[in-house]
């Protein structure tokens, strides 16, 4: 399959002369010194997110689709573009952006693995979508539907004034056509075919027409497309797209001046994180983006001061951003209620712009902060099944509050359904998180039963990565290459397995480290010193070599700096990179009365048939499962943090 799709690719690409030529030029430019390994090029073996992966290829993206089909988001396009007659079905105008992110999750499965229905059923939405585009390229079923008019509409998200009224703080006509390109892009790798990129490249083609052409000072009330920009940039070679994503950053606190979208400020000046969460970070991974794609030194400064400000002051334990739940978005510095908001959402694009700030600088504390969203505040958001959801992610339950949307525990849908359209997209190209190179070096990031085959300046590299992470430390990298390789490996050593939860003193481990990571090259152990992070390990590989690295998996107890005034007192708990909870199912104690020493300690044990399987921790007072899992068997009581006893 995934060869299939290359030799399309290729052969495409060797058919457009015009294209071919500009994309020459483009790849003279700047861009990230870090390649990331694409999820293509790795294959997930059995193990925990081959497990994930699935799921949400056999069970959400599916599962998703019908409700699209259910709540009318396939029927606004298939009216919009005169294949039925209907009204608009719905409240919200970004509903359009659930259907594209669903695809864009379906370009990903199926990159991985064939599907025939679904390639099919993926035709056929793509159909609807080209057919809804109006003749001058603009795509909003809300006004093309004429929706004010009979619909009670929320988020300001359609005006009878007409169209373009990104003005308005909570429009969305950008963020839909943001995530429409995210989709076009991935269906076009995906599938070699151009139907759905020529929307998106005709809609792009419109809004610089209006934005930079005509002089217009439309911007988006919520940030996405800067991201789009980007790819398309990046698949045509058109520098238009990285003009205006830029131009659209550039002008947001001339035309908007409200924290709440991050406009207060010109986004080279802001040094706080503020506002909703998922509108900030899309807008700093965007920035990231603009810096490397540039060399802007200014964005460079600004998003650095940003990060720093989020890592130290206003990052939960579970790497959930966003804790204030009027706004869906940050708080005052070391502001971390014990009930956070932490939207599924807003951890998911904290992914994406850690990931975006390791290919730009190379260091590990990036891939840190990374790995503790992926597996707690992203996960958390998705049932075992696939088929429920969380939005907010709360770090305590009285087992009654009906805090998820109305719903006391997960939900199989929302009226807002943004999570579980973002769970369907980012899962399925996880594994593109896990490798990294750059000249002849190899980085691996993240801990993943997997195989990958990678072209470095030394050669092509092709490693087994063997691992039951995150349910213990133990890592096996094989070499299979027959021609022997240089290649330096960088080797990240997690933050948590060197005595730091995170890259700040926001989080402390209180109990002692009692082991140190131990690492091998054919059996030998090697004396690492750290760069950036990771142990560096230089070598010819080839066929029957093998690295191995035993990181220290034991229970560490967390407290929060002083001025967290929420977490006064209290201890969390943690084992290797997941943050642990109590569940009142598997407690006889009051899980939110509960207590802890500071010398506790909990016995840990691998259940198969938990949970989908996973080590459970049995202490004296409490027994604990990962946090990314409550709520799976019944709703009741949870607690994250627990009282400390001396």
């Amino acid at each position: 399959m995934k060869l299939r799709y290359q030799w399309v690719l290729l052969l495409m690409l060797s058919a457009i002369s015009a294209w071919e030529c500009t994309r020459s030029r483009q790849e003279e430019k700047m861009d990230y010194p870090i390649s990331p390994v694409d999820f293509t090029e790795v294959k997930l073996q059995d193990g925990f997110w081959k497990d994930w992966v699935q799921t949400v290829h056999e069970s959400t993206i599916p599962f998703a689709f019908q409700k699209c089909g259910e709540t009318g988001r396939i029927n606004n396009f298939i009216f919009a573009g005169g294949i039925r007659e209907g009204k608009f079905e719905g409240n919200y105008g970004f509903n359009d952006s659930d259907l594209y992110k669903i695809m864009e999750g379906a370009a990903y499965a199926l990159m991985i693995e064939d599907d025939p229905e679904l390639a099919a059923y993926l035709d056929t939405l793509v159909y609807y979508v080209s057919e809804a585009q109006e003749e001058d390229g603009y795509l909003y079923t809300a006004w093309s539907l004429n929706a004010n008019e009979y619909t009670d509409f929320h988020c300001c998200t359609y005006s009878d004034e007409g169209r373009w009224i990104e003005t308005s703080n909570s429009s969305h006509e950008f963020y839909n056509a943001g995530h429409m390109y995210e989709a076009a892009v991935a269906h076009y790798l995906a599938t070699g075919s151009r139907a759905f990129l020529d929307v998106a490249l005709k809609n792009a083609d419109l809004i610089y027409e209006v934005c930079i052409t005509q002089g217009n000072d439309f911007v988006p009330g919520h940030q996405e497309i800067e991201i789009g920009l980007a790819k398309l940039y990046r698949v045509s070679g058109d520098e238009r797209y990285l003009e205006l994503a830029r131009h659209l950053l550039d002008i947001r606190a001339d035309v908007l001046d409200v924290e709440y979208s991050q406009a207060h400020l010109p986004v080279t000046e802001q040094s706080e994180a503020v506002g909703h969460a998922v509108r900030a970070n899309y807008m700093y991974s965007a920035m990231v983006d603009v810096a490397a794609l540039t060399g802007d030194t200014s964005y460079m400064g600004a998003i650095a001061r940003l990060w720093n400000n989020v890592v130290n002051k206003k990052l939960s334990i579970t790497g959930g951003v966003g804790a204030i739940r009027h706004i869906e978005g940050y708080g005052d510095n070391y502001d971390l209620p014990n009930h956070p908001y932490n939207e599924t959402c807003a951890a998911i694009a904290n992914v994406y712009w850690n990931h975006r700030m390791f290919l730009l600088h190379g260091e590990s504390k990036y891939m840190d902060v990374l790995e503790r969203s992926l597996y707690n505040g992203v996960i958390s958001g998705l049932s075992l099944d696939g088929q429920l959801f969380f939005y907010p992610n709360t770090l305590q339950h009285d087992g009654e509050t009906t805090f998820n949307q109305g719903v006391n525990g997960r939900s199989p849908w929302f009226s807002c359904s943004c999570c579980p359209s973002n769970l369907s997209r980012f899962v399925p190209s996880v594994a593109g998180y896990a490798y990294a190179s750059r000249g002849s070096a190899l980085y691996v990031n993240l801990f993943v039963n997997s195989e990958l085959s990678v072209n470095t300046e030394g050669g092509e590299l092709i490693i087994s990565q063997k691992t039951d992470y995150p349910w213990d430390g133990h890592v096996e990298l094989d070499f299979l290459n027959d021609k022997e390789v240089e290649s330096e490996l960088h080797i990240r050593m997690p933050g948590w397995a060197m005595n730091t939860p995170v890259p700040s003193d926001l989080f402390y481990f209180a109990n002692e480290q009692v082991r140190e990571p131990l690492l091998k090259v054919n059996g030998e152990k090697v004396e690492f010193q750290l760069e950036k992070g990771y142990a560096l390990v230089q070598g010819e590989w080839k066929r029957g070599d093998r690295l191995t690295l035993d990181l220290p998996m034991d229970d560490r107890l967390i407290k929060a700096h002083e001025k967290v005034e929420a977490k006064a007192g209290l201890l969390a708990v943690q084992y290797g990179p997941l943050v642990y909870c109590a569940e009142e199912i598997d407690n006889e104690t009051d899980v939110l009365e509960a207590e802890l020493s500071a010398v506790s300690g909990f016995e840990a044990k691998f259940d198969p048939g938990l949970l989908g399987g996973v080590n459970m921790l049995r202490g004296e007072e409490l027994s604990l499962i990962p946090y990314y899992a409550w709520a799976n068997r019944e709703v009741g009581k949870m607690n994250v943090w627990f009282k400390q006893i001396d």
